[in-house]
């Protein structure tokens, strides 16, 4: 799979994220559902804690990535939802520490939301991966 990153303008990969990519060669597609911070029981764990629920929802999401034979630098698209934006702007940099090493920059959507399905989530990252 070849990986061409599409950038009219510089600002979003200050920020850690491609305007598009296009790709190549990719034979397999994953589409993840959201992952967020419960336990391998669906149990919300963190609350409260937006850095805690990103680091936790980022480790579900390499599990599933994982399950799929792929990891983080197959990851193509990502949506993400936070019920507080600022907050969880003030820990993306896990997000630069989980990708960084991978070094890719998927192009990605960030939603502020009322409230997630379970009571208490603060913080939803969905993907899409290819191989």
């Amino acid at each position: 799979m070849e990986r061409k990153s599409v950038n009219p303008w510089d600002w979003s990969i200050k920020l850690g994220y491609n305007q598009a990519e296009v790709i190549e060669g990719a034979t397999r597609q994953v589409i993840c559902a959201g992952q967020t911070a419960v336990d391998e029981n669906g149990a919300p764990q963190h609350a409260g804690d937006m850095r805690g629920q990103i680091a936790l929802a980022l480790d579900n999401l390499e599990a599933v990535l994982a399950g799929a034979g792929m990891t983080l630098a197959n990851v193509t698209r990502l949506g993400v939802y936070a019920t507080d934006v600022d907050a969880a702007l003030k820990n993306f940099d896990l997000m630069g520490l989980r990708f960084g090493p991978h070094q890719v920059r998927p192009p990605m959507t960030l939603l502020g939301v009322q409230r997630l399905a379970i009571p208490g989530l603060m913080f939803e990252i969905e993907a899409t991966a290819m191989a």
